[in-house]
């Protein structure tokens, strides 16, 4: 069968540089750090004391309803907010669309903790007696925010969530291009959530050595590529993006922002936290999605790296571009948002997608902010776009996403001309 083309009509997030799409793009291309001191909980006893929280999110300023939104944990607050941005920006007539070929697939790696951790405490801290929120499961499972952004606009197409550690949402995004290439819908609801600032989350990613402890010098602390990174910085928000079929769109006279070209999705086999050393799955990965794409490794413009400032991930990574695009590696960009907006961990591939389509839009390559001192095996001859946005067109980007577990995802988006 011929598959179908698919393309991005639309866009919406909620994220610590910005709770619009304008905005973080914006933030992002002037380096503006997402970091602060946590003020989800208590953080004082704790190696980590600081986060990149979303800024002055109220979901009942965004026309949630109150009494609904207590029902809902923080990340599907998130996911909905931004959905109805993407929505909305798709300038779909939901009239007039047929709501039965139109699905909604939204990953989260770990849903509601937030509401898992306080429903257990509050349990733990009482006389025992097992009283618990009648709304405790749905609003703990990681399937919910893609059951409510259904509901709400009574999408019936196809209704799931991924659930692939920190590749989640490309995962999503991943099936999402291959249902509509398929046939099997016009026009997915997808990405990804997360609200794991928790107690729990920041307790349990310390245990595993996992978060950097800069906490006298928070704004710096998510380095990636600098000789003193100590481990990432925790993120929370959203990123949902308009996955449509081409002439679906064209039909209707959508604004399309690009279009997906390949994907690949990968296993190092490796270790349930550590990448494989030499990148053989994020290879891998690479060269499948240029496959699919029927693109040649100099077609790359610009790559936004998985890049969340661990000591092996960022080496592992930069091997894997250098042996996937050879020369041509030199003469690409390269950046890690994570440096800003820190890693949102299900939801990240998702917003650092909309970061490869607002290079795209805007020229502008966003950089790897805090970057001071060399690691000695660290190849800098690549452009690793380092402190400051720089001027580029970008006509393909690509984005790379890696998991607990050996997970690996890969996604490539290409200006439509």
């Amino acid at each position: 069968m011929e598959l179908k083309r698919v393309v991005i009509t639309g866009l919406g997030t909620i994220n610590p540089l910005g709770n619009s799409v304008e905005e973080y793009i914006t933030n992002l291309n002037n380096g503006v750090s997402g970091a602060c001191p946590i003020t989800r909980f208590d953080a004082s006893l704790f190696k980590t004391r600081f986060a990149c929280e979303v800024k002055d999110f109220d979901p009942t300023k965004y026309g949630m309803d109150r009494k609904e939104a207590r029902k809902m944990d923080r990340y599907c607050h998130f996911a909905i907010v931004a959905a109805d941005q993407a929505i909305a920006d798709s300038g779909l007539d939901l009239e007039k669309t047929n709501k039965d070929r139109v699905g909604v697939i939204i990953g989260s790696g770990i849903g509601g903790i937030e509401t898992l951790t306080q429903e257990v405490m509050g349990f733990s801290e009482g006389n025992k007696v097992p009283r618990f929120n009648p709304f405790f499961i749905p609003k703990m499972i990681p399937d919910m925010a893609a059951g409510y952004v259904s509901i709400k606009y009574g999408f019936m197409g196809p209704n799931y969530a991924t659930v692939s550690a920190c590749a989640s949402s490309s995962h999503s995004m991943c099936n999402a291009f291959d249902l509509i290439r398929l046939g099997k819908a016009d026009v997915i609801v997808t990405g990804g959530a997360e609200a794991g600032i928790t107690v729990s989350s920041v307790g349990g990613f310390n245990s595993a050595q996992a978060l950097s402890t800069n906490n006298d010098n928070y704004s710096k602390a998510s380095r990636p590529f600098d000789k003193d990174r100590d481990g990432f910085v925790m993120g929370e928000g959203a990123g949902i993006l308009i996955f449509e079929e081409y002439e679906h769109a064209v039909a209707r006279g959508a604004k399309i922002y690009a279009e997906v070209v390949g994907s690949g999705m990968t296993a190092d086999a490796h270790h349930i936290t550590a990448p494989h050393p030499e990148g053989h799955g994020a290879i891998q990965a690479m060269r499948l999605a240029l496959e699919e794409a029927g693109l040649k490794p100099e077609d790359v413009d610009y790559i936004n790296v998985h890049g969340t400032a661990t000591p092996r991930g960022d080496i592992a990574e930069l091997k894997a571009i250098k042996e996937v695009f050879g020369e041509h590696a030199y003469k690409l960009n390269i950046s890690s948002t994570k440096s800003m907006t820190g890693h949102l961990l299900g939801a990240a591939g998702a917003i650092e997608s909309i970061a490869c389509l607002g290079a795209m839009t805007t020229g502008t390559v966003p950089p790897t902010i805090n970057f001071e001192t060399p690691d000695p095996e660290i190849d800098y001859n690549l452009n690793l776009t380092l402190n400051k946005a720089q001027n580029r067109s970008v006509d393909v980007a690509l984005n790379n996403t890696f998991g607990f577990g050996g997970h690996n995802s890969c996604l490539i988006f290409k200006k439509l001309k």
